[in-house]
């Protein structure tokens, strides 16, 4: 057999497999065009694990609700933050927790002493939160204990 003989027996089943994958990802399609479904709103359990008032604070738990179209909790020494902290060391609007496309973001509101997700410093950038992680705040420390799916689309 000539070298232009392999040649065109080689591109010939190359088209045959192209059309074969063609086919299968005509099936899968129309699965994978489908609109994904996603929380419209979510439940979050922290518990403040560290605290500098370790007596009245450390060990109690917080649950947030977020949701699309709701405001963001703030976390902070304001009496308005969602999660109020008894620190100095905490800015009274030190980081928000906020909610969009199905996730629970963090990000700092231009605190002085910095907002840390398990140990690494964040800037005012969301970044994703899920449950385990540590988020410290000033001297006090939080971690998302589980985030649960309220509503769907």
């Amino acid at each position: 057999m000539s070298s232009a003989a392999t040649l065109r027996l080689g591109s010939l089943e190359l088209l045959l497999a192209m059309l074969a994958f063609g086919i299968i990802a005509m099936r899968l399609r129309p699965q994978m065009l489908a609109p994904r479904k996603h929380p419209t709103s979510v439940r979050v359990h922290l518990r403040l694990r560290d605290a500098p008032d370790v007596s009245a604070a450390a060990g109690r738990t917080l649950t947030l609700t977020l949701g699309d179209g709701m405001p963001a909790a703030v976390v902070g020494r304001s009496s308005h933050a969602e999660v109020g902290l008894v620190d100095p060391e905490v800015s009274r609007r030190h980081a928000r927790l906020e909610f969009a496309r199905g996730v629970v973001y963090l990000s700092d509101l231009g605190s002085s002493n910095g907002t840390f997700l398990n140990g690494k410093r964040i800037k005012n950038e969301g970044i994703e939160v899920r449950a385990g992680d540590d988020i410290d705040v000033g001297n006090s420390r939080l971690t998302v204990v589980e985030t649960l799916p309220q509503t769907w689309t």
